[in-house]
């Protein structure tokens, strides 16, 4: 009998339905010669520290830092889970073979392993590796089954960084709470959630520190056109003054028109932060809500595998391209279909291939987010949201490039002995493309959705207003009513969720280090998967709080930056040189022993340097 584990009951359903194991049992399914059965996510996890040696129960500075001689793993104390596990264990014991239907990344080849290992599995194991639950997508994976071996580097970075997460959160944990804590609070301390909450206590002290201060800026409107003086602020008034009657009085003379053509491509396909970051920015969703969404979509199989980090489509998801397309023509929503029109053009002819959408060279286990073409039925609200997002996303990629027009005019004025230049820009759309999809969508019944081009403005220093200007000739000349305008400079916004998580993206920026930069950009800090759940961490133990959409740090969550005087474990630095690590140990370019042995002697010498402090280390930034 061969066992297939897969990681919920409605997945193991799904998979006992398409093999043919209809007979229920208790705990199972059964029939074809396999038997289906699941787990809850985590059965098992790695021991805590009492259960390596009585000494470290109670929580004491003379028991740190507690490194167990080998790691063991345990089942979580649930009455539920150890009836599953029971019948799991069972049902191994007396397998042919094991298929591990787990979900098909780190954590669930991790979750699935442990439970295979508790329960002493001695059999050949199987892997079955699929981007998506839909049945054709499950077929082909049972008729590709690959060897569990395969995946033997991917387990060891998943457990190298379950252990190292053990050794940091348990030592730093304890031994900042028993020195700082006064018995009053526990002081958690992690190698993710440290640097997450570092970034909002920094920006927060940033924003209250902030000193506003004047500038003044000289513009000019000529022909109903504002023009803006290219020598950008004058930081005093007199300054701003005396260029003002420089030019009062006097034409204004266009000095050079240039126009020149570009296109812009549709935006990338959704990985799973920036659909976080555009379900937070459009309907207020968490970033936790966002993923639970996700997830519900891919179990109902109306989406792909959620927690990526790729925004790229290998090449042989072309060819599935069509019906996908075809699933989203026929999608119904209250009697109205609102992607049908959307598909319309794409019709009659071979869909486009951009290397900005297919590139397997950028996909590791899993690619992009899109739709799978089954229909999509029975949808919550929310469901739809993150649905039509995904959807006009995968419809915008096929369509043209947008091709715009970007004029700059520049003009100036003399009053013979100095000239004042100024300048204005204006873009004009000639072609559309793919932006009549965001166009469109909004005058139908779907639920509108911003362009996502508009979203990005707000970060660019520098924009070019989509707006027709006149038609300016060189050497033209004439009348014009200048402005000298007072403004004072900001302070930078607060994190909300969405720039947070883009901010945990492109942790990159925060760190010096060439190579852990590089680290960082490719990994950030915290998995895609992981970062929803760090940031609620961080709300249950009320070092943030939410006024409005704005992440705003506690006193208490101020304080316990404040205290931790190694900046490694409050900076990213930290985690960049993890994730560079542990990705090359999937990858088979480092030892996971090494990994573990170097975080051991870390974790040491930060034990040691914080217990040979004697200061009160509050505010040490004050």
């Amino acid at each position: 009998m061969i066992v297939c584990i897969a990681e919920k009951p409605s997945v193991a359903r799904d998979i006992a339905r398409i093999i043919g194991a209809t007979s229920s049992k208790n705990g199972y399914m059964e029939g074809n010669g396999y038997q289906v059965t699941w787990t809850f996510g985590h059965l098992c996890t790695l021991k805590e520290p009492n259960d390596y040696t009585d000494q470290w129960k109670r929580w004491s500075l003379a028991s740190l830092p507690m490194i167990p001689p080998r790691f063991g793993i345990k089942l979580i104390e649930d009455e539920g889970i150890k009836k599953q596990f029971a019948i799991i264990e069972q049902l191994m014991q007396h397998a042919d073979g094991i298929i591990n239907c787990g979900d098909a990344g780190q954590e669930g080849e991790l979750i699935q392993r442990w439970v295979m290992q508790k329960a002493g599995a001695k059999c050949p194991v199987k892997r079955l590796w699929i981007s998506s639950m839909t049945d054709e997508a499950i077929r082909e994976g049972f008729q590709n089954l690959k060897d569990q071996k395969n995946y033997q580097p991917l387990y060891m970075a998943g457990l190298s960084r379950a252990v190292g997460d053990w050794l940091l959160g348990m030592n730093a944990t304890r031994l900042y709470t028993l020195k700082y804590g006064q018995n009053k609070q526990v002081l958690s301390i992690g190698r993710v959630q440290t640097p997450t909450l570092a970034l909002i206590v920094n920006r927060q002290k940033e924003i209250e520190n902030f000193k506003p201060e004047p500038y003044w800026v000289l513009a000019t409107i000529y022909r109903n056109t504002t023009f803006t003086a290219t020598k950008g602020k004058f930081t005093s008034k007199e300054e701003g003054e005396k260029a003002f009657e420089t030019i009062a009085g006097k034409p204004f003379t266009i000095t050079d028109v240039q126009k020149k053509k570009g296109t812009e491509a549709p935006p990338h396909l959704y990985d799973l932060t920036s659909l976080q970051v555009d379900c937070n920015k459009k309907y207020g969703y968490s970033a936790e809500m966002t993923l639970n969404l996700i997830q519900n979509l891919y179990e109902k199989k109306f989406t792909t595998y959620p927690r990526v980090d790729t925004q790229y489509l290998s090449d042989d998801i072309y060819p599935k391209c069509p019906s996908i397309m075809n699933g989203l023509f026929q999608t119904s929503f209250s009697g109205n279909k609102p992607y049908s029109e959307l598909i319309r053009p794409l019709g009659g002819k071979a869909l486009k291939k951009s290397k900005k959408v297919f590139d397997t060279s950028k996909v590791t286990d899993h690619h992009a987010i899109i739709p799978t073409g089954v229909v999509p039925q029975g949808l919550s609200d929310m469901e739809r949201n993150v649905f039509n997002l995904i959807a006009l996303r995968f419809i915008a990629a096929f369509y043209p490039d947008c091709k715009f027009s970007t004029t700059t005019v520049m003009g100036e004025v003399t009053d013979g002995t100095e000239n004042i230049s100024f300048k204005t820009s204006g873009k004009e759309i000639l072609e559309a493309g793919w932006r009549d999809v965001y166009a469109t969508s909004s005058s139908n019944n779907a639920t509108p959705v911003q362009n996502p081009v508009e979203e990005e403005k707000d970060n660019k220093k520098e924009q070019v207003e989509e707006r027709i200007l006149p038609t300016f000739t060189k050497g033209e000349s004439g009348p014009h009513t200048p402005t000298l305008t007072e403004k004072w400079t900001t302070p930078p916004p607060y994190y909300t969720e969405a720039t947070l998580l883009r901010a945990m993206e492109t942790a990159g920026k925060f760190v010096e280090d060439e190579e852990l930069r590089a680290a960082l950009k490719e990994n950030g800090i915290g998995r895609p998967s992981s970062r929803a759940g760090i940031i609620e961490t961080l709300f249950k133990r009320h070092y943030i709080k939410r006024e409005r959409k704005r992440l705003v740090a506690t006193p208490t969550g101020i304080e316990l930056i404040d205290i931790i005087k190694e900046e490694l474990l409050k900076s990213c630095e930290l985690t960049g040189i993890w994730e560079k690590k542990l990705r090359d140990i999937e990858h088979q370019k480092y030892d996971a022993t090494q990994f573990i042995n170097e975080l051991k002697q870390q974790i040491t010498d930060i034990v040691y340097q914080v217990m040979a402090d004697n200061g009160k280390r509050i505010n040490i930034n004050g």
